[in-house]
């Protein structure tokens, strides 16, 4: 297995990236080559445009965590940061004071944001950012393309009776504690992939959808005209593993977002959300993995056309990110109909 491709966001996506770096080398992936190529297709419809700086929070998620810059803490941001120019920005009233930029992550802004108004693509600029940090991986954005997430709320004093919001004002301002009433992709339908994501899709041994959100985050990057059809028509097998355990999403706000959607929160309905492969329609996956603790739902999801496993799903270490994605390619590999 020479080409891996990973469509993933942030906190979630990052954390399985380690893992299974850390898997292949400890060589508990035997069947995974040294030399594999690891792409990690990530989404941009987080992005936003603050103090007119462009800021991608999950693909400098994904780079700080592999390059060993991110706040263990926070799961977000530099480590050992400052927040001299945050608080000076209070000092003026200058919105928006609820998203903080801190000193050092705030130079990844800069250079980002002087690359693009120079005519460079998110996709170069993203490699540039990279060879700073050598995640290890091959960082693609999902699209060069502006693509932003917003959410539908409740709002008494609005005509329509609600108002819409951008994703991290829903997320950070308001903490996911607002029910989503809906989520509004702004410019998705008319974006393209970014360079290699088509060709990362269909050139791989193995996909996976690792545990991130299901909607705004694999959601959005299968939303891009042409992946979702790359990922149906890949020789590769599609495995995902499921963000829902026990009932509810371990971090984040999966469970917000289904609920807005209309889908179940549960392990076994996410993955008939995503769909199988087999025959015609819109399914991606071949295999699916489930927590320990969901195996009730394995049967439903068979039925579905998806294979199915129960495994223990909590990224508590890097050994046991690893063991799940050597669960995820024997689930696979093995080729066990549902």
């Amino acid at each position: 297995m020479k080409n891996i491709t990973v469509l993933c966001g942030g906190m979630g996506g990052a954390r399985f990236l380690q893992g299974l770096r850390h898997g292949i080398a400890s060589g508990s992936l035997p069947a995974i080559d040294d030399g594999v190529t690891i792409t990690a297709i990530t989404n941009t419809a987080d992005d936003l445009w603050m103090h007119g700086l462009k800021i991608c929070p999950d693909l400098d998620t994904v780079m700080y965590t592999l390059g060993d810059g991110i706040d263990p803490g926070r799961g977000w941001g530099r480590r050992e940061e400052t927040w001299s120019i945050k608080e000076e920005l209070v000092e003026y009233g200058v919105e928006s004071t609820w998203f903080g930029l801190g000193d050092r992550d705030l130079a990844t802004h800069l250079v980002r944001t002087q690359m693009l108004d120079a005519g460079y693509p998110l996709s170069e600029v993203t490699s540039a950012l990279c060879r700073r940090w050598q995640p290890g991986v091959r960082l693609v954005p999902m699209s060069d393309d502006r693509i932003e997430t917003h959410v539908a709320i409740a709002d008494d004093e609005a005509p329509s009776g609600r108002r819409v919001v951008h994703f991290q004002e829903y997320w950070v301002r308001l903490r996911a504690e607002v029910p989503a009433e809906a989520v509004v992709v702004v410019g998705l339908d008319e974006a393209t992939p970014a360079p290699g994501v088509i060709e990362a899709i269909t050139d791989a041994d193995l996909v996976i959808l690792p545990p991130s959100n299901p909607v705004v985050s694999i959601g959005t990057i299968l939303g891009v005209p042409g992946v979702r059809e790359a990922v149906r028509g890949t020789s590769a097998p599609v495995v995902g593993l499921s963000p829902i355990v026990g009932g509810t999403h371990v971090r984040g706000m999966a469970h917000q977002m289904l609920t807005s959607i209309g889908v179940e929160v549960s392990a076994g309905a996410v993955g008939r959300h995503y769909g199988s492969r087999q025959g015609s329609g819109t399914g991606v996956l071949d295999g699916w993995l489930v927590d320990a603790s969901d195996a009730d739902q394995v049967a439903a999801v068979r039925e579905a056309g998806i294979a199915c496993e129960a495994v223990p799903l909590m990224m508590t270490d890097h050994d046991a990110t690893a063991a799940m994605v050597a669960a995820a390619i024997a689930l696979v590999g093995e080729g066990r109909s549902a």
